[in-house]
């Protein structure tokens, strides 16, 4: 079974995404700060990581360079953000992350990209 980790700080998605994910067959592990989600990357190691970029003290941002630089693990990273800045969007697709995802979402689309990026892991 695939983990999937969730990173947001807003209660009301995380337990839409946990449902979804859930529902799709995946072992779900929620993060309600960015602090907490790096502590569990490091210590359960997630096949796949779900990321809001605004979050207080660590942002998603932070959480795919400390991922992708300075750990250097190959975990398919998948940006959310209710702000489509495309500066902030661009920077996480620099530090490497492998997908971005607008708020609010469709569930469906969300789950179709978490298996194409687990396919290609």
């Amino acid at each position: 079974m695939k983990t999937i980790l969730i990173a947001d700080d807003d209660e009301m998605t995380l337990k839409a995404m946990e449902f979804k994910m859930l529902k799709e067959g995946y072992r779900v592990i929620l993060c309600g700060n960015g602090q907490i989600a790096l502590d569990k990357i490091v210590s359960e190691n997630p096949d796949l990581i779900i990321s809001d970029i605004m979050m207080p003290h660590i942002s998603g941002l932070d959480i795919v360079k400390k991922v992708k630089v300075e750990l250097n693990l190959n975990i398919p990273i998948i940006m959310l953000s209710a702000v489509g800045l495309e500066k902030t969007v661009l920077e996480a697709f620099e530090l490497g992350a492998d997908d971005f995802v607008t708020k609010p979402f469709i569930p469906n689309e969300l789950s179709v990209r978490v298996k194409r990026l687990l396919l290609q892991k």
